[in-house]
């Protein structure tokens, strides 16, 4: 290399410009390739210093969710509900918003269920209500309630809302789900299922034999109505 260069200035070339320009190419190169390396390690400490995720809490970074099992220098590893390990980098994580489901001491439950609007609905929010204060994991403070949260094509929604601590959310929340199904059958409360009324018009005798003719079975076809 060195008498490539000799050779090039025995020729005036200017040497010094060109070693100049390759040196700015080589750290404009190297730059490139460490940015992502660098900013990483970078998220990486400040998730450190802010914890704003900490190990064994349930959080959403960057539309995934799981358990935090480490926080790296680099990345973060997410444990899925169904055992799946996610690494996400870290710049991932500090530059993007964060759902920390588990920091907080105690969580709000939301039941969601539909009565017929043949049911008596001030008896349905009643039962509803009481189910949710007489439960033993639900708070009374803040107290539950019963909000009706849609008038749908088939049903009145009904929304339980109730506050518990935490760790006890998914023990509540299943436990209301069927407290709500048993109370409702028990009084008699209907829980419908999506349906549809049709109404047919009356076909005038000609227009019902021209109908015929149209949809007759073809040669060599039976029909048995």
């Amino acid at each position: 290399m060195i008498i490539i260069l000799a050779f090039l200035k025995s020729l005036n070339f200017d040497v010094d410009s060109y070693i100049v320009g390759v040196s700015a190419v080589i750290g404009l190169v190297l730059g490139l390739g460490m940015q992502d390396t660098f900013t990483n390690l970078t998220a990486g400490v400040c998730v450190s210093a802010i914890r704003p995720i900490d190990m064994g809490e349930t959080v959403t970074v960057n539309g995934q969710t799981g358990r935090v099992r480490a926080v790296g220098v680099m990345s973060t590893e997410l444990l899925t509900p169904d055992n799946q390990l996610i690494t996400i980098p870290n710049k991932l994580v500090w530059g993007n918003s964060i759902v920390n489901m588990t920091r907080m001491p105690t969580r709000r439950v939301s039941v969601d269920v539909g009565i017929s609007y043949s049911s008596d609905l001030e008896k349905a929010i009643e039962i509803a209500f009481n189910l949710m204060k007489t439960h033993p994991l639900v708070l009374q403070d803040p107290e539950p309630a019963v909000v009706t949260t849609e008038l749908a094509n088939s049903s009145i929604n009904l929304q339980l809302r109730a506050w518990t601590k935490t760790e006890n959310m998914v023990t509540v929340k299943n436990s209301l789900t069927a407290g709500i199904l048993e109370a409702y059958t028990k009084e008699g409360i209907e829980i419908p299922f999506p349906q549809m009324d049709i109404n047919i018009r009356g076909i005038k005798p000609r227009e019902e034999i021209k109908l015929k003719e149209e949809i007759k079975p073809r040669e060599n076809e039976k029909w048995i109505v």
